[in-house]
């Protein structure tokens, strides 16, 4: 076989593998996966400590790399408008603690980012992925749910574009509430 049928054959078992694990995420009106992770400070944080509060749960592939570092630093941004609608924000990669400790504090974000170094949990939500340019290892699909505070997942964006994501979450988080 020649190495353009090969390069073929690649990406589309990449093209499947992504289209199996989107449906493996836990579908809108469900229950949200139940997680226990510690954030970059090493406190253990879980989906039921939120049990009242809108929940903008987002995973990302990697701690300070260009698309991960605006992504977190737009959910930043908008933290006191997260905070007015009631809704606290998580993120999560498969990143281990002391990452997520250094990534936190260069940007100075104000909400939890969480070490699932185990991917279970990016597992359950369906977002767990691998691309051939990080050596076939095991990352976060850039996905970003919104839970209700009965948590149960209210919308689902998956593979997003970091830039304005935060925006476009914000104004969907803000038009379910006022629906319900």
């Amino acid at each position: 076989m020649t190495t353009a049928p090969l390069k073929a054959l690649f990406v589309t078992l990449l093209a499947l593998a992504s289209v199996l694990t989107l449906a493996n995420a836990p579908e809108v009106g469900k229950p949200a996966p139940a997680f226990k992770l510690q954030d970059q400070t090493g406190a253990w944080r879980s989906l039921a400590d939120y049990r009242g509060k809108w929940v903008v749960l987002y995973f990302y592939p990697k701690d300070n790399t260009p698309g991960c570092t605006t992504q977190a630093c737009e959910f930043r941004d908008n933290i006191f408008a997260f905070r007015r609608a009631n809704a606290v924000i998580l993120g999560v990669s498969v990143d281990k603690i002391d990452s997520k400790e250094a990534f936190a504090k260069e940007h100075s974000l104000p909400f939890p980012v969480l070490a699932d170094a185990s991917t279970e949990v990016t597992k359950a939500y369906g977002s767990l992925t691998s691309y051939p340019q990080y050596k076939l290892f095991d990352i976060a699909r850039r996905d970003t749910f919104i839970i209700d505070p009965q948590g149960r997942i209210a919308r689902r964006f998956d593979n997003v574009n970091p830039k304005g994501h935060s925006e476009m979450v914000l104004a969907e988080l803000t038009k379910l509430q006022k629906q319900g």
